[in-house]
């Protein structure tokens, strides 16, 4: 009987996936700072103690999450990237940290962290090696990995997919999902699965992705540059259709970390990457220097109206509504309490822009009134009707970023839907 019985439990737990892989966690993007774009693999810390990969680092880092007022705003993950490890495992095939660099151990790192408020992020690799080169995750180690993170007091883990296959990718992912579960620790799970298939159907299934991760990267890793930020933008929402669907509570696309703060923006181009991923409800995890980290740039990061649309309970993925041949585009996100965040933004190289439009344009409903506030400078612009004609002035690889709140709202009721890819020839009402 036990046997039949535990047939009939694995039966369910087959064609109830989301049952028996939802952790509850995630329910709006993660926040917090990652290691790897600013400080990538630099393990020589004979030459550079500053700033190479152990635990100094992050001692540091969670220091200032916790201490400059990151913390309180929600920036709470401090997530080790890779080459943390020692080469090889030990004799029992347990990962191991570097014992020069993590000499206190990854415990010992996870202690610390959590008596700040924060939590601990680590990397590992569906592989036969991480990208770096450092011992990844076979298949036959997914259960004493997990079991090994859990044991540490890890709380979220970012699981890359260099040198693996298609096949054991397919297998690898959603094992690791039940053997984190199966830990009884709460872990967030993010996947780079869709980024090494292409990121797109068929090869990519969202539905199913949903299911097992808490998020994803679909894309190619960002780099210090507005090309780089540039390139995302274009990939994620050239494909909105398919991508802005599967994003929500619990599971959400990740087109990569915050470089706000480093070398390659300027001010304006900081703004809109802080604007854009707000607007596609993105995970929030900066990836620059803490410790002299620019007052202009920290700003950015922290704006708290930004924050709260970022992580807007009801978890819509924005899309772009209006692409104008003038180099101006507009991106719309659906908030909470029929709010809206409304993102002006310029590809223009030239000068300063004058954009007119209305809210009617912008199929918002007819008759209403919106209080708009300008997200940046903080002030209440003002009220505004649909039909109104407004002009905003973006600048060059800028931005101008808007919350609606409606103050009277048309006789028709109209009710805040999840936005699903237009069909042809339909213009989303927005909502």
């Amino acid at each position: 009987e036990a046997m039949a019985l535990s047939g009939l439990a694995l039966a369910v737990a087959l064609a109830l996936p989301s049952v028996a892989l939802e952790n509850g966690l995630a329910r709006t993007p993660p926040m917090g700072w990652m290691s790897w774009e600013r400080f990538r693999c630099n393990v020589d810390c004979q030459a550079d103690p500053r700033n190479c990969i152990s635990e100094q680092l992050f001692f540091e880092m969670a220091d200032r999450l916790a201490e400059d007022g990151w913390r309180e705003l929600g920036y709470e993950y401090i997530n080790i990237d890779d080459c943390w490890s020692a080469k090889q495992r030990d004799a029992a095939g347990q990962l191991v940290p570097d014992p020069k660099r993590f000499p206190s151990g990854i415990k010992a790192l996870a202690d610390y962290v959590h008596a700040r408020g924060l939590k601990l992020g680590i990397y590992g690799d569906l592989g036969i090696f991480t990208c770096g080169g450092y011992p990844g995750t076979m298949l036959e180690h997914v259960k004493q990995d997990a079991q090994t993170f859990a044991a540490w007091g890890v709380d979220m883990l970012k699981l890359d997919g260099c040198y693996s296959s298609a096949e054991e990718q397919a297998k690898g992912y959603p094992e690791m999902a039940r053997a984190l579960n199966a830990t009884g620790r709460p872990i967030v799970y993010s996947c780079s699965w869709p980024a090494y298939q292409g990121g797109l159907p068929p090869k990519v299934n969202y539905t199913i992705l949903a299911e097992i991760c808490n998020l994803w990267r679909n894309y190619d890793d960002i780099q210090d540059s507005w090309d780089s930020v540039l390139s995302i933008i274009d990939w994620f929402f050239t494909n909105q259709d398919v991508l802005q669907p599967a994003a929500g509570p619990g599971h959400w696309n990740d087109p990569d970390m915050l470089i706000i703060g480093n070398f390659g923006l300027s001010y304006e181009q900081s703004r809109s990457q802080m604007a854009l991923w707000t607007v596609m409800a993105a995970p929030l995890l900066m990836s620059a220097d803490l410790r002299t980290i620019s007052p202009g740039a920290k700003e950015i990061l922290q704006n708290r109206l930004m924050i709260q649309i970022n992580q807007d309970p009801l978890g819509i993925q924005g899309r772009r509504i209006v692409k104008e041949k003038s180099h101006i585009e507009v991106f719309l996100r659906p908030l909470s309490q029929a709010a809206s965040a409304l993102v002006f933004f310029s590809r223009r190289t030239d000068m300063p822009f004058r954009y007119t439009t209305s809210l009617a344009k912008l199929h918002f409903p007819e008759d209403a009134v919106y209080e708009v506030q300008d997200v940046f400078i903080g002030k209440i612009v003002g009220a505004l009707k649909t039909a109104d004609n407004f002009s905003v002035i973006i600048n060059p690889s800028g931005v101008v970023m808007w919350y609606l709140r409606p103050m009277a709202l048309p006789v028709q009721p109209w009710h805040v839907v999840r936005q699903q890819a237009p069909a042809k020839g339909f213009h989303p009402a927005i909502l």
